[in-house]
């Protein structure tokens, strides 16, 4: 048996940069203190979600990595001895930015990024004026707790990046996050959607045989309502967490991440792929009319 204590913070943000990150410090030290190994924050969690509208002067925002904020939660990785999943803006050049996971270890050292692959632009989400679509492939991240399958938000429909992580080794996938309702929709179709986010990644724990861990914000930010609903999921779909849809919360989940491999003994998917029959999945449609 090999449990996993796995702590999450899900924190709605304020305009003022400093107090979101105070707020996350204090958040990390309490996970840590009740025994939480693994922490997982949400998306681009220091500030409020910009992406709403494009505006030039907030790539100010952005900040290279390493960086002050892999110092910050570096050290308190360090000083704390827990692997901290955090999610940033980053610069990597004049023009040139990526939204970006980092891994920090505990010894609060880097053990390795991601840079979102699929990039969304939907109304209230403008990311692609933002976010250059990462460069990096799907790559699980080793550390000190286990082989971490790390994707952000938008990466959360797509099953190719799941299965990728999952056949080199990822041991559960995390995704950090921020989603919400258009408040223009009927409160039908945004359970709809919400519902549809949730069931797609409970799908990816399932195929994959691996646990999910979802984390995102909540609160009203200038119009925007991000619906929470935070969750983590065991390999086979099984909620085993769901947080509110209109509050902070501070938990910690228990996974026993052997569990996947009977999971798979019992539901051999990976043994069954046809790897043979695959090869259109690299194609964007199919039309053999053209």
């Amino acid at each position: 048996m090999k449990e996993l204590k796995i702590g999450f913070l899900q924190q709605h943000n304020t305009a003022d940069v400093n107090d979101n990150i105070n707020r996350l410090s204090e958040g990390i030290r309490d996970l840590a203190r009740r025994g939480a190994e693994l922490i997982v924050l949400q998306e681009l969690h220091n500030s409020l979600y910009f992406c709403k509208e494009e505006r030039v002067d907030l790539f100010d925002l952005a900040e290279p990595i390493p960086g002050p904020s892999t110092q910050h939660f570096g050290g308190l990785a360090r000083e704390l001895g827990v692997v901290i999943v955090a999610s940033l803006f980053e610069r990597r050049a004049p023009g040139l930015y990526h939204n970006t996971a980092v891994v920090l270890e505990r010894d609060g050292t880097i053990a390795g990024k991601y840079r979102k692959m699929h990039i969304p632009d939907d109304p209230g989400y403008y990311e692609k004026f933002y976010f250059t679509p990462g460069d990096m492939g799907f790559h699980p991240i080793t550390t000190s707790v286990g082989t971490l399958g790390v994707l952000v938000c938008w990466d959360q429909w797509y099953p190719e990046a799941a299965r990728l992580m999952a056949l080199q080794g990822a041991q559960l996938l995390i995704y950090p996050t921020a989603i919400g309702y258009d408040p223009n929709d009927t409160i039908d179709e945004q359970q709809r959607q919400r519902r549809a986010w949730q069931t797609v990644m409970r799908g990816h724990a399932v195929a994959n045989g691996l646990p999910v861990v979802a984390v995102n914000r909540v609160g009203d930010e200038d119009g925007v309502p991000f619906w929470g609903t935070s969750f983590v999921c065991g390999p086979q779909g099984e909620i085993i967490y769901e947080a509110s849809d209109d509050d902070e919360e501070s938990i910690i989940v228990e996974i026993d991440l052997h569990h996947s491999e009977q999971v798979r003994r019992w539901w051999p998917f990976l043994r069954d792929r046809r790897i043979d029959a695959y090869g259109d999945i690299t194609r964007r449609f199919i039309d053999d009319s053209q």
